[in-house]
């Protein structure tokens, strides 16, 4: 028979074994909770300082993805990475491209293929970039296939009926800094650029047009006349008034872009305007024909656009060239013939 004294001491014994038991399971689980929180939670400094780029393909499996996030060093293990993806909750991993440029925690990683925050790439394009311009633009940034891009010049329809005879799109692709994805479509990047075209002509500007008795093709192509004529901002007004001036009178325009165009239209210029050229037979060689060329020769920027609405309050119909990017600007032919002999003879 056991007595009280003694059944007492062996149920504490028992409880105090069963605490010690549960402190040590209790501190187990504390250090496996800690030793999880750091592996997921902890940027991964990795070996690799350089920045890193991955693609992460349509129908890969979440162990696929965290072997290849293990293979780049983005992170430290697949196997706690495709663990964390099942525990963390419901969103698929977004396909597409990934650049990691600093050190990233495991979680965060998740994050970003969940959201889908994939790769943006800068292209800046210029003022004065003619389509074809544009085209060879993205396709050496990697953003698009040309045999796609080339057959979308032709997407009138873009312009929501802005411009009725326009053939294609040369001057509505818009010159300025965009982000695109090697993802996107080639449709996305051209209709990107027409849609901030649209953007910049304004009511203001469609309404200054209509004042001036201009549709919209005739000032973008005035506007691309100017934007190849000069770079200076201070001239651009003064270029714009020569040109409306000349129109009036019925003068021919003589504007060298236009020509230039046409010949790489038809692939034959070489660099250099020779004299034979001006007496190439074409609707864009405005030293045989008056008027506007058939429609724009270049994207015109927002300046260029402006002054070509807006020309300088003088009566100038001649400019030439002062052979350091700016020009003499003359009234009469005799003026002009006096700067043409000091600065291009």
């Amino acid at each position: 028979m056991v007595s009280g004294r003694e059944g007492g001491s062996r149920a504490q014994r028992v409880i105090r074994r069963l605490l010690i038991a549960g402190l040590i399971l209790a501190g187990t689980a504390r250090a496996a909770s800690n030793w999880w929180e750091a592996r997921i939670g902890e940027p991964h400094l990795g070996s690799s300082t350089e920045n890193r780029l991955l693609t992460v393909p349509f129908g890969a499996s979440v162990r696929g993805i965290g072997r290849m996030l293990q293979e780049a060093d983005v992170i430290r293990s697949g196997l706690i990475f495709a663990a964390h993806v099942r525990w963390s909750g419901p969103g698929p991993l977004q396909a597409g491209e990934y650049l990691f440029e600093n050190p990233v925690s495991l979680t965060q990683v998740v994050r970003i293929l969940r959201k889908g925050r994939v790769h943006h790439y800068r292209i800046t394009l210029p003022e004065g970039l003619t389509l074809d311009e544009i085209i060879d633009r993205f396709v050496r940034e990697g953003l698009g296939q040309r045999r796609e891009l080339e057959p979308l010049a032709g997407r009138t329809d873009l312009l929501g009926g802005l411009d009725p005879e326009a053939t294609d799109l040369e001057g509505y692709l818009f010159p300025d800094t965009y982000h695109f994805t090697r993802s996107d479509q080639e449709l996305t990047l051209v209709s990107t650029l027409v849609t901030r075209f649209k953007q910049v002509w304004s009511p203001q500007r469609q309404k200054r047009a209509d004042d001036l008795g201009l549709t919209i093709r005739e000032v973008i192509t005035l506007a691309s006349l100017i934007e190849k004529e000069t770079a200076l901002p201070s001239e651009r007004p003064l270029v714009s008034a020569v040109f409306h001036n000349r129109l009036r009178r019925n003068i021919k325009l003589d504007c060298d872009p236009t020509i230039i165009y046409a010949l790489r239209k038809s692939g034959g210029y070489d660099g250099v305007l020779h004299k034979s050229d001006l007496r190439l037979d074409s609707p864009y060689n405005t030293y045989l024909y008056a008027g506007l060329p058939p429609g724009p020769i270049a994207s015109p920027g927002t300046a260029s656009i402006d002054a070509a609405l807006h020309p300088a309050p003088v009566r100038h119909l001649y400019f030439v060239s002062r052979n350091d990017g700016s020009h003499v600007f003359s009234t009469s032919y005799r003026q002009h013939q006096r700067a043409v002999r000091r600065y291009q003879r």
